[in-house]
């Protein structure tokens, strides 16, 4: 069952996205964003992320090379979500998910809109984290203000326009196994004993940079985060698995550095993403206003 719950009865237009968007949960509660959950299998169970797999627990389990794996949610998933979004007052949906090349969310969710009781949009955003969740956010501020759903998918379309986002992992051995890098690419990496810089671009997760030293790596993605951001309005989210320290000094040094900095989020990646990256991910996502 979806963990999707619906708080917009009073607004015309429901906002729907994915658990990967990773959004604070009081922002979710602030802007009415209902969130269908992917799928974590831990050897033979599977979980719902966000809701019954914490981060640690993955972390754990990668670290003992135990078999992980995600899935999409269902068809019959997103059909609960739309359903109950109508049933709560909703007249249309929008429902914004991440990147198809990273996942089949975006196929399923279409699935579903065929069949749904009230209009659904369906967007495959290009993007993951809170580059997924700062369109979230964009279209539920917008269906605030009364706008029609082609409005709304503008506005997250034209936020995607201006995001980038950023990632250190430790070891592409985890992007490997899930085939989510290219492997000429992976295979240079893992010769050369480097410490990969990850760019999200196209819709899939690129090789920016190939650093010496961890150390030398996250201090380059501070400057890529600081050179992207120049003196724009920006807002800025840190993400991480299991590495918390790493994080918080990421995101204190962006404060000193950015001026145009609004909100800044950080969080510890979920399940789905962590499994693809490992623990000590460190990644940054800049989303010019």
């Amino acid at each position: 069952m979806s963990r999707a719950t619906s708080r917009h009865a009073s607004r015309h237009v429901a906002i729907v996205t994915d658990s990967t968007a990773y959004l604070p949960q009081a922002a979710l509660e602030r802007h009415s964003i209902d969130v269908v959950p992917l799928t974590v299998v831990l050897g033979d169970r599977a979980f719902e992320e966000g809701t019954e797999i914490s981060a640690r627990s993955l972390a754990e389990a990668l670290r003992e090379r135990r078999s992980v794996t995600t899935s999409r949610p269902s068809p019959a998933v997103f059909a609960e979500a739309y359903r109950a979004a109508a049933e709560a007052g909703a007249e249309g949906i929008v429902s914004l998910h991440l990147s198809g090349e990273i996942s089949g969310t975006y196929d399923a969710a279409l699935l579903a809109a065929r069949d749904a009781p009230v209009p659904v949009r369906v967007v495959d955003s290009g993007l993951v984290v809170m580059a997924l969740g700062f369109c979230a956010l964009e279209a539920a501020e917008t269906a605030a203000g009364g706008a029609s759903l082609d409005e709304i998918v503008a506005a997250a379309e034209k936020r995607a326009e201006g995001i980038s986002a950023y990632f250190y992992v430790d070891t592409l051995d985890y992007l490997r196994r899930g085939g989510r890098i290219g492997a000429a690419q992976k295979l240079l990496g893992s010769a050369l004993a480097v410490k990969p810089l990850l760019e999200l671009a196209d819709g899939r997760i690129e090789m920016l940079e190939k650093v010496r030293t961890a150390s030398k790596a996250i201090a380059r993605l501070e400057e890529i985060v600081v050179e992207r951001s120049g003196t724009a309005r920006v807002d800025i989210a840190v993400h991480h698995l299991a590495a918390q320290e790493r994080a918080d000094q990421l995101a204190q040094h962006l404060r000193e550095r950015v001026p145009g900095l609004g909100e800044l989020h950080v969080s510890e990646v979920g399940a789905v993403i962590g499994a693809h990256t490992g623990p000590g991910l460190l990644g940054a996502v800049v989303s010019l206003r």
